[in-house]
């Protein structure tokens, strides 16, 4: 059976090189045989959690009128989760944080999950990543049944492209093509 393969791509820049992993990773994933799915949450309205707490009372439906509850559903019924954000100062980007945080409304749904997490940085190191790295399995932990299966490092890529010179090209795209 085909996988279902949601791809959060949480760069606010378009073709950016976090933006250009998650093709890579979809482009494997649909020779795959997968059903892929890019989402761009630089070209969705996600606000932030008020922690106004609401959802908990009225069966996780947040109050926010946004494209919070789409993205959440095809969160729910995916099979495989691919999170990216580019890293700022040490840590994921606003955009990615604000989409972890609205999960609140429902995380206990989003069970059984396999995730990829790609992370890109100007940095060549791909130790200064760890704290991001962290950060997105903490957010995985939370969820039943979750299980990590790959991590891509898009270190040395400052301006847009530059990732394209990067064995992550390569790599996003073999964990995309692996997919069974």
């Amino acid at each position: 059976m085909a996988k279902n393969v949601l791809i959060l791509s949480c760069s606010p820049r378009k073709e950016g090189n976090s933006d250009l992993l998650c093709d890579q990773f979809a482009l494997g994933a649909t020779e795959a045989g997968c059903r892929v799915e890019k989402i761009s949450a630089g070209d969705r309205r996600i606000n932030y959690c008020t922690a106004c707490d609401a959802c908990q009372g009225n069966g996780g439906a947040c109050v926010q009128k946004d494209d919070m509850a789409e993205i959440l559903d095809k969160m729910i019924s995916a099979d495989v989760i691919v999170m990216a954000t580019p890293v700022y100062f040490s840590t994921m980007n606003a955009q990615t944080k604000a989409l972890i945080d609205r999960t609140y409304a429902r995380y206990t749904a989003i069970t059984g999950k396999e995730f990829y997490f790609i992370m890109t940085a100007a940095v060549g190191d791909k130790e200064l990543l760890e704290l991001t790295l962290e950060s997105l399995r903490k957010f995985a932990s939370c969820l039943t049944g979750s299980r990590e299966r790959g991590v891509i490092y898009g270190t040395g890529a400052w301006n847009k492209g530059d990732i394209t010179k990067s064995p992550a090209m390569d790599l996003a795209y073999e964990m995309g093509r692996n997919l069974q």
